[in-house]
């Protein structure tokens, strides 16, 4: 496919990245020399540089002929102007990251269609929905939602007194009968794995776990982490995804208990006026007296969301210090996300990860439903569609030649769904949840096909 994306920022070139070595034809336009020649120097696509608001800089870049105009820039106004644009100049699909809730709102003048964008991209919103979703399941270190809830797949960093030490696969499985539960991936010194039964589980392994929502509680206990009951949370920044954040707790069934600092007193002014039930504070999110008199040593939960994610590490590093139980900060490096739980921390949370994600589902299309990044670790959760006489359709997953660089997870048919086994099969039309590496995916969603 043609793919012209608009804006050669954080996003622009993760995708970037991602899609060329996908062998789809890239190009990215941007007013800025340097940012270009950043993405000249490490990626295989093409670059026109030129203003994203001028119809004749667009038809020179080639959004004529584009299968899908991805705009991401970091100004909203200039996104919706290149999609409106591009739309009219005959771009196929119009994508645009859209940081303001405008168009979103149920009561909106203008939605996003008016401006010619299919897709609407809300990369904060999507960070803010996982941090609360880490918060309430406060034992992991990553989760993802699948087959409209009903399966989640949940990210664990295993501790060196973990029973699941030294144990193989099989062995996890056999002492666990009446849980079913799959082991789908494992980041280990760096590396991914996509474990078959005899491999070994080791102390400070991150292991992923696909099971039923209903049974991830029993499935946390196996590996030896305590069940961990938050209540009381601070988040330190009132950037929007702070305040979302405080927003969807306040508009949760669960009375949370809710601090919320920001350095910029006119933002605190107003998140405290919109906010009645949280209890927002004007100072240093970074200044340990602060944290210290306002009670960090009594907190469940320090979630660190300014604009510095280096600030973001150090705050939520000085929180763990200080004994709070869960701790996430948001990182915009994806190179410090490993790193980060190396460290101590217990989450780290990255934007354009979520925006990447959403885009992809688009990029892929077809029988993809959705699609996610693991944090940390080079394999991606995707959730495909069998059509009639698809390739898998045709005997057991067993006899199936699945890449070795993929594990079938999860079947949902009929809207139950079930763990995946060597004796499973696949019938048209089963959404099926796949766990693989991106070399595999091609390979992966031609057997869907």
């Amino acid at each position: 496919m043609k793919i012209v994306i608009i804006g050669a920022g954080e996003i622009g070139y993760d995708l970037a990245s991602v899609l060329s070595k996908e062998k789809h034809d890239v190009i990215v336009l941007d007013r800025d020399e340097d940012c270009l020649n950043k993405v000249t120097e490490n990626l295989d696509v093409l670059t026109h540089q030129g203003n994203a608001t001028s119809a004749k800089d667009l038809v020179d870049t080639g959004v004529k002929d584009a299968d899908i105009l991805i705009a991401v820039t970091s100004i909203d106004e200039v996104n919706m102007i290149a999609s409106m644009m591009s739309k009219r100049l005959g771009a196929d699909m119009v994508i645009a990251r859209i940081r303001s809730d405008e168009l979103s709102r149920p009561n909106a003048p203008l939605k996003p269609t008016d401006l010619g964008i299919d897709v609407l991209i809300h990369p904060e919103l999507s960070a803010a929905q996982e941090i609360v979703r880490l918060i309430k399941r406060a034992s992991a270190n990553d989760l993802v939602t699948l087959a409209d809830g009903k399966m989640q797949m949940i990210g664990l960093r295993i501790g060196k007194q973990s029973p699941l030490v030294g144990k193989s696969i099989i062995e996890y499985a056999q002492e666990n009968p009446d849980l079913t539960f799959r082991v789908v991936a494992i980041s280990r010194k760096g590396m991914t794995i996509i474990p078959r039964g005899k491999v070994n589980i080791q102390a400070l392994d991150q292991i992923f776990i696909l099971a039923k929502t209903e049974c991830i509680p029993e499935v946390v206990k196996t590996t030896g982490k305590p069940d961990i009951e938050i209540n009381r949370v601070m988040i330190a920044g009132g950037t929007p995804i702070g305040a979302m954040i405080a927003r969807i707790l306040c508009g949760d069934e669960k009375k949370w208990n809710i601090k919320l600092i920001e350095p910029d007193f006119d933002t605190a002014q107003e998140l405290a006026k919109e906010l009645k039930d949280v209890l927002v504070l004007n100072g240093n999110p970074t200044d340990p007296d602060l944290l210290a008199t306002e009670g960090i040593t009594d907190t469940d939960a320090f979630i660190s969301v300014t604009d510095d994610e280096e600030s973001n590490i150090i705050s939520c590093l000085m929180a763990k210090h200080l004994e709070v139980k869960k701790t996430v900060a948001l990182v915009s490096k994806s190179d410090y996300i490993p790193l980060s739980q190396t460290i101590g921390l217990d989450a780290a949370i990255n934007k354009k990860a979520a925006a990447s994600n959403e885009i992809h589902r688009h990029v892929w299309g077809g029988r993809v439903i959705s699609v996610a990044a693991l944090q940390g670790i080079k394999a991606e959760v995707i959730e495909l569609q069998a059509a009639e006489n698809a390739k898998v359709t045709k005997k057991s997953i067993r006899k199936i030649n699945f890449p070795d660089e993929c594990v079938i997870g999860g079947i949902m048919r009929n809207g139950s769904s079930t763990i995946a086994t060597g004796e499973s099969t696949i019938q048209a039309n089963d959404r099926v949840i796949i766990f693989c590496k991106p070399e595999a995916i091609d390979k992966i969603t031609s057997l869907f096909k």
